[in-house]
């Protein structure tokens, strides 16, 4: 009946989707018939809805449920805008508390600096320049498509911090917390940022049993976040359908169009980062391709069928293992990448916020897109594991770049889409930073050395 019902839905939307095609492309239509088979198509999502009640799939109900009344019902989705800066509000609540519990906890926890040693120092610089090269491309692909370009989205229908030209003294200056209660409530993110990587330092240096307590209060304090998102994460599909109702209402359902280039260009960045960096990586460093193709394919899949990293887990480490990569370096370096080392998010991450600029039409210069960059490879580590992560991480910068929130939930319509290929980079990547970094200190293990799992 799953099945069926699914099926049903597809079919009718399909249909849906051409004929509105076709009466705006080749010979109009009556209005009667599109209305109808629009609110059909949505009453199929809805029944096969309550056979597969899981939130991405309610997300996506939500999502074309928003841009028919939008598009519908224009006066009625305008004011359906309450409901969505709601969600906005409670997903706000949520960045600087977590950000500061992960980083701190993160730090505290693995920065021991008698226990960093040769692997560790290896590993931080390689998943930091990895990293950085997936920002990289992502930058790069969303201001050669112009993914956002033309959605116009008006000003009035996003939050927004005032933006004003600093001179370089002053854009260094405001990376620094002159007052760290005053940068929560501001929601300045990089100071948030920054007085947790000092703070996290601080508290690795201290003596163990002074640090303890403090290190207890913050993983509390991070998994009490992480719940906190769980619970808000229930109202998304209210916070999404309200968002895009809103969206197509005020500004045409042209802004789908622009979504649907958005997913294609994530789509083609991270291939490019695939075989244009991972790829020559493994060829440098030797790696032996056909047995970590093989290795790699059922992680992955894992991966791309769950859009989770933790699920994927388990079955990466086995592999890694089984194909001579020792299990001491598995243990420190799959999880450390888990929290330093996702690519496949940063990458995203970087695209999604040049598009939310351009969907607003605001212009940013190169440097402040450097500063951006920069923000994000710092915002996005350590918070592996939370339900829509990326959602999170990419409102609190933004928001602090002065940037519209509000396409931010639009994005959460085809977010699942993206998920599951950023997921799936975020898996190879880190497999292949075990592979490496097995290989750069000389225990890899090959042929009849590999252990037989």
């Amino acid at each position: 009946m799953k099945s069926k019902s699914l099926l049903l839905a597809v079919t009718l939307l399909s249909i849906a989707a051409v004929l509105s095609i076709v009466s705006r492309e080749l010979m109009p239509l009556p209005a009667r018939l599109l209305f109808s088979m629009r609110w059909i198509a949505i009453g199929a999502l809805f029944l096969q809805g309550f056979y597969r009640r899981t939130l991405t799939n309610w997300i996506l109900i939500a999502m074309f449920t928003g841009a028919a009344i939008g598009h519908d019902w224009p006066g009625i989705a305008i004011n359906l805008r309450v409901i969505s800066l709601v969600f906005l509000r409670l997903i706000k609540t949520i960045i600087a508390p977590l950000l500061f519990a992960t980083l701190v906890s993160g730090i505290a926890a693995h920065s021991d600096l008698k226990k960093v040693g040769r692997m560790g120092v290896k590993a931080i610089i390689y998943f930091e320049v990895v990293t950085t090269l997936a920002l990289a491309i992502g930058l790069a692909a969303i201001n050669i498509s112009r993914a956002g370009v033309g959605a116009s989205i008006p000003a009035a229908s996003a939050e927004t911090l005032p933006v004003q030209k600093m001179t370089f003294s002053e854009t260094i200056l405001h990376i620094f917390p002159e007052n760290i209660a005053r940068s929560v409530a501001e929601g300045q993110v990089l100071q948030v940022v920054v007085f947790s990587l000092l703070f996290g330092i601080a508290l690795a240096l201290v003596r163990e049993e002074r640090r303890r307590p403090l290190l207890n209060l913050t993983e509390s304090l991070a998994e009490t976040m992480f719940k906190f998102t769980n619970i808000v994460m229930y109202f998304a599909p209210l916070g999404v359908g309200a968002a895009i109702a809103y969206t197509v209402g005020s500004t045409g359902a042209g802004i789908l169009l622009n979504l649907a280039k958005l997913l294609l260009t994530l789509y083609a960045a991270l291939l490019v980062f695939v075989f244009g960096v991972l790829l020559p990586i493994a060829w440098l460093t030797r790696v032996p391709f056909r047995k970590f193709i093989a290795a790699v394919i059922e992680p992955v899949s894992i991966a791309f069928g769950t859009s989770s990293s933790e699920a994927a887990l388990p079955r990466a480490m086995e592999a890694m293992e089984r194909i001579g990569v020792p299990r001491p370096v598995v243990a420190f370096v799959m999880p450390a990448g888990y929290s330093f080392n996702l690519d496949g998010s940063t990458l995203y991450l970087s695209l999604a916020s040049i598009f939310v600029a351009q969907a607003a039409g605001i212009h940013l210069s190169f440097g402040r897109q450097l500063l951006l960059v920069v923000t994000l490879m710092l915002t996005s580590k350590g918070v592996a594991g939370v339900s829509r992560a990326a959602l999170v991480i990419l409102l609190g910068t933004v928001g602090s770049f002065g940037l519209p929130t509000e396409p931010v939930f639009i994005l959460l319509g085809i977010d699942q889409l993206m998920d599951m290929a950023r997921t799936s980079v975020n898996v190879l990547g880190n497999c292949l930073a075990t592979v490496v970094i097995s290989r750069w200190e000389h225990d890899f293990q090959t042929g009849s050395e590999a252990p037989d799992l």
